[in-house]
């Protein structure tokens, strides 16, 4: 497939923001239609063009700080021991839209609420991987290199990132090579992609060539300048790219997918259905919905299906009078997480991580 040929077929009702590099999400809708995204309803984020790649000739490079450095092909990654894990991938720019309504964010994709997708992964532990190499003791980070070049921010160089040695050799910390059953899409990371569930996206690196051990973090663009977190009183202008915080665990967060924001419904009670999903190995304790502005909250039901790593669907059906009606929805988590009322407190220049209450606006009728 060459270098920026169109990606897989995908459903028509995703939103593209950009075509080169690709970048489309997902109505609200359509996520909640099922636990797992089907490939062809799951979002799209690149960084450049989608790099063309021969299974046969791909081999991935495991060095670093290890004691004996690795190159295997893809025959030799899918003969260790196969593991399959359900993971939800998590943009961090997700809700960046609502920033932007605050204060514009130039240069960057105005993510509704639908670059975020859960599946079923397959692959090998990416712990197995390093035990095999030899995990030297003063490893603190394991860095991920991808084969695609960057497009939107300018640098022509690979995308990277990395995450600590702790959560490198956890569970469900992948090498993936099937995505819903079947070998990854190209868009998705062909022949081979890091998944790090209970991250930011942006640390599961698609089209991976190397993992390199090492006693920081990666110095790549998009973990060293890119993916960090500032106070709202930072800008452009005077940001310290050093002072940042470099983003890993997913913040918490709780999104309405159904009604959408300027609806208007006709009937009584109103089903309002969402998801929700927590970082690390937290999980989400409790939904809670307010049909009145935040005056007074509902604990919504909440599915079985979900746990760490994953997103959890959530539904409520309230009794509405005819009139305007604003829905808020906020989540609890297990480790004692809750989110921020407003984006007021959450705006950054480089809009990410917005998790403050989401809120929509409809019409009740009838």
């Amino acid at each position: 497939m060459p270098e920026n040929a169109p990606p897989s077929r995908k459903r028509p009702e995703l939103e593209v923001h950009n075509d080169h590099p690709r970048n489309a999400e997902t109505p609200p809708r359509l996520l909640r239609e099922s636990f797992v995204t089907p490939t062809d309803s799951f979002y799209v984020r690149c960084h450049g063009g989608v790099p063309e790649v021969d299974p046969g000739r791909y081999r991935l490079t495991v060095s670093g700080l290890v004691e004996n450095p690795l190159r295997l092909s893809l025959e030799d990654i899918r003969g260790l021991p196969k593991t399959e894990t359900t993971a939800t991938l998590y943009c961090a720019g997700n809700r960046r839209a609502e920033l932007m309504d605050r204060k514009p964010i130039p240069g960057k994709v105005a993510w509704n609420v639908g670059a975020a997708g859960n599946a079923r992964w397959g692959g090998v532990l990416l712990r197995d991987v390093l035990e095999e190499a030899g995990i030297k003791e003063e490893a603190r980070h394991a860095a991920f290199t991808g084969l695609d070049r960057d497009v939107e921010s300018g640098t022509g160089a690979p995308f990277g990132g990395s995450i600590p040695i702790e959560r490198a050799v956890a569970d469900r910390v992948l090498l993936a090579y099937e995505m819903n059953g079947r070998p990854l899409a190209p868009e998705h990371g062909f022949p081979l992609r890091v998944v790090v569930g209970g991250y930011v996206g942006a640390r599961s690196v698609k089209w991976l060539s190397e993992v390199t051990l090492q006693t920081r973090p990666s110095g790549n663009h998009y973990q060293a300048v890119e993916y960090k977190l500032f106070p709202p009183h930072v800008t452009a202008e005077n940001v310290d790219y050093s002072e940042g915080e470099m983003l890993d665990e997913l913040p918490l967060n709780c999104v309405i997918c159904t009604p959408q924001n300027g609806e208007t419904v006709d009937r009584s009670p109103v089903t309002v259905r969402g998801y929700a999903v927590a970082g690390g190995d937290r999980r989400i304790g409790r939904v809670e919905v307010s049909t009145d502005g935040g005056r007074s909250w509902t604990v919504a039901s909440l599915s079985e299906e979900g746990g760490p790593g994953t997103w959890l669907f959530w539904e409520i059906s309230p009794e509405l009078e005819p009139g305007p009606h604003e829905i808020l929805t906020r989540a609890f988590d297990s480790g004692g997480g809750a989110q921020p009322a407003s984006v007021e407190g959450v705006w950054n220049f480089l809009g990410y991580a917005n998790n403050a209450w989401h809120r929509v606006r409809i019409e009740a009728v009838g």
